[in-house]
């Protein structure tokens, strides 16, 4: 019996790279699978490889159960249009991975503000629109997982002088994730006094392998060997959204950092582990 047996979970940007490879992994561990982005078939985007159609077909062929479900998580009417069919295609949602993210790499002084909105509200809001969707599930359930994806952008620089002036426009999205980080916090300590509900955020102990890394050049390829094997991403949400409520709930932590303290991989490495995670992991 799969860990997420008979459960229903939404994931967000589920058409390629962590998204994908969560989604697969939840419906092999039982859940059934709503699997949500705006690619629904291959390409249909400009830049990136991946559909939400692929996904889906992936897991059909392995035998788990799944469906697309195309979303536009920066409006509020399209996040609930996302749970009304979630729940009316496998009933009440008991697990959300809020993994969608979109940034573009602008220096600040040249961020267009429709831009930078747009981010937060993908990054940000998003997040906090559909927890607040399914939180009325997880509470009539009295179980639920909800796991963020941050990313280690949302370590600052730290106080100056600076002597690496290097711009690299990462500005507006190591803020929306340190944002991320800190709602988790706060709606972990809300719903602690409901039974069996976590909230967590994940991070990638070191930069992962995916269409959207390689094309913004953060690493070399996908199969760069400085990069982190994008199972190890899927295994450590595999692990949030599986562990009692108890033991996890608002933990803000590092894909290698969760899965060495609890056994499940041999010499975990990178941040959390090797180098300092963020102010939120630490406390």
């Amino acid at each position: 019996m799969g860990k997420l047996e008979g459960r229903t979970a939404v994931v967000t940007g589920a058409s390629r790279g962590i998204g994908q490879q969560i989604a697969e992994l939840f419906a092999a561990e039982g859940a059934r699978v709503v699997c949500s982005a705006r690619t629904l078939n291959e390409g249909d985007h400009k830049m990136l490889e991946g559909s939400l159609s692929r996904t889906v077909e992936t897991i059909r062929q392995r035998g788990g159960e799944a469906t697309a479900i195309t979303c536009d998580v920066s409006a509020e009417e399209s996040c609930e249009a996302l749970i009304a069919k979630a729940r009316e295609t496998y009933g009440p949602v008991t697990l959300l991975v809020n993994n969608a993210a979109l940034n573009y790499y602008i220096p600040t002084e040249d961020y267009p503000t429709s831009r930078w909105v747009r981010s937060f509200a993908v990054n940000v809001h998003a997040p906090f629109i559909l927890s607040k969707l399914v939180l009325p599930d997880m509470k009539a359930a009295e179980r639920g997982a909800i796991v963020n994806i941050s990313s280690g952008s949302a370590i600052g620089p730290g106080r100056g002088p600076y002597a690496d002036h290097t711009v690299r426009g990462g500005v507006m999205y190591g803020a929306t994730k340190a944002a991320l980080e800190r709602f988790t916090q706060g709606l972990a300590q809300e719903v602690a006094h409901y039974v069996g509900i976590s909230v967590t955020a994940l991070s990638p102990s070191q930069v992962v392998p995916t269409p959207g890394t390689v094309y913004f050049k953060l690493v070399d390829s996908m199969d760069d060997p400085k990069g982190e094997p994008v199972d190890l991403m899927a295994r450590a949400t595999l692990l949030l959204a599986s562990e009692p409520a108890a033991t996890i709930n608002g933990r803000v932590c590092y894909s290698q950092e969760i899965l060495g303290e609890y056994g499940w991989i041999d010499h975990p490495q990178g941040r959390g582990v090797t180098t300092p995670g963020s102010g939120y992991s630490q406390i």
